[in-house]
């Protein structure tokens, strides 16, 4: 049987309004799935931090940048998020789309 996901509760979700959800996120020049995310609080996806993915090896997909395996394309580049001190993702505007999905569909 599959491991169930759960959501991580720490410090940054409280920050955000207690709230989370999951979701799949795809290139959306060719619409190939790139990682699960665990997006807390409202608001768009701009960054998507290294704690929160699930389905990449990030180490792998970050050098140097994250890009789609299928055609290639600049999703995003790491940064360090200063306000927080963690590693994240900058997204590039409209490089991604997002879906939001259950935790029965992980």
């Amino acid at each position: 049987m599959p491991k169930k996901s759960k959501f991580q509760s720490d410090k940054f979700k409280k920050a955000r309004g207690g709230f989370s959800r999951w979701l799949q996120v795809f290139c959306e020049s060719c619409k190939t799935p790139i990682v699960t995310y665990q997006k807390d609080g409202p608001g768009i996806l701009k960054r998507m931090y290294l704690d929160r993915m699930m389905g990449i090896d990030t180490q792998k997909w970050l050098k140097p940048n994250l890009e789609c395996p299928k055609c290639k394309t600049l999703l995003g580049v790491p940064i360090i998020y200063k306000k927080e001190n963690r590693p994240a993702i900058r997204l590039f505007a409209g490089a991604v789309g997002k879906k939001i999905i259950s935790s029965k569909e992980l």
